[in-house]
């Protein structure tokens, strides 16, 4: 079969924990895609987060796949040795003036919303309140000189004056045109972290980086991302990149219908090989 070079999917799974069902149901619907289409499917390991990635469960994610008989181009690209690229990146947005420093805490961030008398949340979390864009360049500049830890976000307002009257869509091969709307972007995404002092880049960030330089052109997972797309399609605008088609596929459910997840210590494909079970969907 001629392999075309118009069709690259990939699963980009965190070595942080073993893959569960959800994980093997996302990898397959991106490799039967790539597989019917003649197209190439790509692994990725997304390893920003060193403190929480270990070699033992990047080992894994290459014995489950296999076990589940999947195959994909090498070499794999692991985010770790590609620091560079989302520094790149950075620098563009940088020189857009669409960055700024934030030097609140977690713990910051949730005071200040608690004391403001409003909890807007996000699928991340509470919603930023944009505490630290207000500050002025003289006030930054002392911070970071006195070594104050700090973030960067995109801000977003400058981001969405950047678009004008753009639409930002993109295609969904299930839910159809969608639109990364003003409203959806400053409402459940704020200033987003593009990347923080001992993580030099974010999943944000060197998602939409990889998908770029991989060329791949249907990204494929689950529901819970949807949203993300939408600030997603943000960067590609901003970075210059072109948008590929989307795919976000419904999510597997336990017996109780809560969906699989590391956290919740779920049904692992390990597991699963241990007890010589296997897998369907």
């Amino acid at each position: 079969m001629n392999i075309s070079p118009h069709i690259i999917t990939r699963f980009a799974p965190s070595p942080t924990g073993h893959l569960h069902l959800g994980h093997a149901y996302s990898a397959r619907r991106a490799h039967d895609f790539a597989q019917a289409h003649g197209g190439k499917f790509l692994l990725r390991i997304e390893d920003i987060d060193q403190g929480r990635c270990k070699p033992d469960y990047e080992d894994a994610i290459y014995e489950d796949l296999a076990w589940l008989g999947l195959s994909w181009e090498t070499p794999v690209r692991r985010q770790s040795d590609h620091m560079d690229d989302y520094t790149a990146a950075l620098d563009i947005l940088a020189a857009k003036g669409l960055l700024f420093p934030c030097f609140c805490s977690r713990k910051d961030i949730r005071q200040e919303i608690e004391d403001s008398g409003r909890a807007p949340h996000s699928h991340e979390g509470p919603l930023y309140p944009g505490t630290c864009r207000k500050l002025g360049n003289a006030e930054r500049q002392e911070k970071i000189k006195n070594g104050l830890p700090y973030a960067l976000r995109l801000d977003m307002k400058k981001s969405l004056d950047l678009v004008g009257e753009t639409t930002l869509s993109w295609t969904d091969i299930e839910a159809g045109e969608q639109v990364a709307t003003p409203e959806i972007l400053r409402q459940t995404m704020g200033d987003v972290v593009l990347a923080r002092k001992d993580i030099h880049t974010s999943y944000h960030l060197s998602v939409v980086v990889d998908d770029h330089l991989q060329n791949i052109s249907h990204v494929i997972r689950g529901k819970d991302l949807f949203q993300a797309t939408h600030i997603h399609r943000l960067l590609q605008f901003l970075l210059g990149y072109k948008t590929p088609l989307y795919l976000h596929h419904d999510l597997l459910t336990d017996d109780k219908g809560w969906r699989y997840a590391k956290r919740d210590n779920s049904k692992t494909l390990r597991m699963m090989r241990e007890n010589g079970e296997s897998v369907t969907f």
